[in-house]
């Protein structure tokens, strides 16, 4: 039987070397061109059918095993955040205004070394492992576009991601059966008012005024609406409108984010934005328009795959390392695939609580995990290989 763990060890100064240099060279999403083009051409030099620009700037892999087998997919986002790096590390951000503060350089180092380590052992896992190296999960649409484009071809039968953390130990798993992250709406409420004087607002309609109530009547949406039971959260992120203090404008504008996990209680906050904006609205003699601008679902762990998922990582990293009870309000467009294909999305810790957190400009964690991510994807694969499809 291989021992991928002790493999991916051996390996493990290639997949720091190219989380580094992914790292230098951060690439937002929709112009990962550099990185994919990296990761095409290791994915080449195993002898791996290799497809690239899907989804525009994603990279597809479809590695063959020994017998016949299911098609396992395996997912790896690729982009950086539009975020200014504070930080003296020696391989840190050539780029201004560009930062790998989330992970993916590290995701994607570790997709490059699983396929090191399978594309070695084909004999470790019998049907089909199909690479998918993602684009633009920071923009929310980057797995669509790739499903879009023919990325999942074949169909796999199941999938598998990871996200690493910087602010969970290294080496510990947070996995949980069904949510485990929430589905993101991005919104916008337009106020149309009456603009005039600032010194005569009886001729006026004030679109801020207005704004302002709707801001604090939308709150009650959690608190009245929403079972104590269940999560949601709404947030105004953005307001905007005017150009002078004595000028009351026509129109305000609001932006703000939804976070929920059951699709009922999903559209109930959509609804319920919509009636408050415009009752608010009507009531100052205003009209409000709520469009939703961006929308990614929950990410949704397959129950099944994901309790026979949590034993067989126990046994690689021992029980102590799995943490159940994870559900958390950030989102991942996994969540396109897991709406498709039944698998499980889980969390790798690669740093601890003294570590910065995620999508700050001094973002980081520590190298030493990313073998260990490479090793369990490809244990991963084999065991769930033997199931048949």
């Amino acid at each position: 039987m291989v021992n991928f763990f002790e493999e991916a060890q051996a390996i493990g100064s290639k997949i720091i070397g190219w989380r580094r240099d992914f790292h230098q060279h951060p690439e937002p999403g929709f112009e990962e061109v550099r990185t994919a083009g990296i990761i095409a051409d290791h994915l080449r030099s195993l002898g791996i059918e290799t497809r690239t620009g899907v989804g525009k700037t994603g990279v597809v892999g479809i590695l063959t095993g020994t017998g016949d087998g299911p098609v396992i997919m395996l997912r790896f986002d690729i982009d950086a955040l539009p975020i200014q790096q504070e930080s003296d590390l020696e391989y840190a951000s050539v780029y201004p205004g560009r930062l790998h503060g989330c992970g993916h350089d590290g995701h994607a180092a570790i997709g490059m070394g699983t396929a090191s380590l399978l594309a070695r052992h084909k004999d470790a896992f019998r049907g089909k492992v199909l690479f998918i190296f993602q684009p633009a999960e920071e923009t929310t649409n980057g797995a669509q576009s790739m499903v879009d484009d023919g990325a999942l071809n074949p169909m796999p039968d199941m999938c598998f991601g990871l996200h690493l953390h910087s602010r969970t130990p290294i080496g510990h798993i947070k996995v949980e059966e069904g949510p485990i992250m929430s589905a993101a709406d991005t919104f916008r409420l337009t106020i149309h008012g009456k603009g005039g004087h600032g010194a005569e607002p009886q001729d006026t309609v004030d679109p801020i005024l207005t704004a302002a109530q709707i801001i604090n009547a939308l709150q009650t949406i959690v608190s009245r609406n929403v079972n104590p039971l269940d999560v949601a959260v709404v947030g105004i992120g953005s307001i905007h409108a005017g150009d002078a203090a004595n000028v009351i404008p026509d129109v305000c504008e609001l932006t703000g984010t939804i976070r929920t996990y059951l699709p009922e209680t999903r559209q109930l906050v959509h609804r319920r934005i919509g009636e408050i904006s415009r009752g608010v609205a009507e009531i100052n003699g205003a009209r409000s328009e709520f469009e939703l601008i961006e929308s990614v679902p929950a990410t949704v762990n397959d129950p099944k795959i994901t309790r026979e998922l949590i034993p067989l990582l126990e046994k690689m990293l021992g029980s102590d390392k799995i943490e159940g009870g994870q559900r958390s309000t950030p989102s991942e467009d996994m969540s396109i695939f897991l709406q498709l294909i039944p698998g499980t999305y889980f969390v790798l810790g690669a740093g601890g609580p003294e570590y910065p957190p995620h999508h700050s400009p001094q973002f980081r964690w520590d190298d030493s995990v990313l073998p260990l991510g490479a090793a369990m994807m490809a244990g991963i694969v084999s065991h769930f290989s033997q199931k048949g499809q």
